[in-house]
């Protein structure tokens, strides 16, 4: 199964499906003009690629996703949070090794 790593959410009520499920959901809010952002995208395919269908990575664009990252109160970027049934479980700013974020997202597995 190929890893998920681009999907994005239009608004809200799809955001309420997408970290509804019993798996951890990591959400990687970003700018395509921030650079430490940018930077966190072959991290973030390494994560996709090592957990497979254990957890879903999802990069969600604030440029396009204003209301929810208003909602979420995301300030710095990347903003990195892992959701679980629903609940956010995690929640960090700043950059993120691959192997950091695997073993995080283990935890909720």
């Amino acid at each position: 199964m190929e890893a998920k790593c681009t999907q994005k959410t239009e608004d809200m009520s799809k955001f309420g499906e997408l970290i509804d499920v019993n798996i951890p959901v990591l959400l990687n809010f970003f700018t395509e003009w921030n650079e430490q952002s940018s930077a966190m995208h072959p991290v973030l395919r390494d994560v996709a690629a090592a957990l497979g269908d254990k957890a879903k990575v999802i990069k969600i664009d604030v440029d396009k996703n204003k209301e929810l990252a208003e909602a979420l109160r995301v300030k710095g970027l990347p903003t990195l949070i892992i959701y679980k049934d629903g609940e956010m479980k995690w929640r960090q700013s700043g950059e993120q090794d691959a192997n950091t974020l695997i073993g995080i997202v283990q935890k909720y597995i």
